[in-house]
């Protein structure tokens, strides 16, 4: 477990959902859509066309089978880090076992944990989001991700827009938590795999900002179709 454990304070917000669309509200009443339903939204179409072929050519019942069981996995997996993450006890369910196996010699080289599953707000940019975890990883502070999957991802190519939400909690991270001396430029992606070690993307600061430049252009481009309905 993380030697050093130094919690930010945290946001409270709590989360809504309307018409398949998901939003954090602050204590104050402030409403932002998630990054995910700005992901969704601005989803290009030819990500649309992919999944929708991919429904098609396995069944929507076993389409939907697969996603509830991936999200399920995904859910169990997050409890068992986050419990690690702040010094927890805990026993690990059967059915996450693999993918805890996959992903703890990963989670023994972070330390510094300053975030845990935290409610972020950009007020600049007008969204929200809940990030997996800020600390640090071999000894560098980062925004932390994790993901289970049953085979690996192999290249950045095949993670789709997870480095576009990388960035995005990178950014709400650092706009609200700037004040207490945050400023994060890198991130870390794992995706834990059953019988294998997790794969890991590290992000440099250059990669980040060129992801910072296109996630701009999908938040301007949400508002602007919020706009037109």
């Amino acid at each position: 477990m993380p030697s050093n454990i130094e919690l930010l304070p945290p946001l409270n917000a709590k989360c809504v959902r309307e018409n398949g669309k998901q939003y954090y509200v602050d204590a104050l009443g402030n409403r932002f859509p998630s990054v995910t339903t700005i992901l969704n939204v601005t989803k290009p179409q030819e990500e649309r066309d992919k999944l929708n072929n991919w429904k098609f050519r396995v069944g929507m019942e076993e389409a939907t089978r697969i996603s509830t069981t991936a999200s399920r996995r995904g859910t169990q997996t997050h409890k068992q880090i986050e419990r690690y993450l702040l010094g927890k006890n805990f026993d690990c369910p059967e059915a996450s076992r693999p993918y805890w196996e996959s992903i703890k010699p990963v989670l023994e080289e972070i330390d510094t944990v300053r975030l845990v599953e935290g409610s972020v707000f950009h007020y600049n940019k007008s969204y929200s989001g809940k990030v997996d975890c800020v600390a640090s990883y071999k000894g560098v502070p980062c925004i932390c991700e994790w993901k289970t999957s049953d085979k690996p991802k192999e290249s950045i190519e095949r993670l789709y827009e997870y480095p576009l939400q990388l960035t995005a909690y990178l950014g709400a991270v650092n706009d609200y938590y700037g004040e207490y001396g945050i400023k994060i430029d890198r991130a870390l992606l794992v995706v834990a795999i059953p019988d294998r070690e997790a794969e890991i993307f590290w992000f440099e600061p250059e990669v980040m900002q060129e992801y910072w430049e296109k996630w701009e252009k999908r938040v301007a481009e949400y508002w602007q179709r919020m706009g037109n309905r």
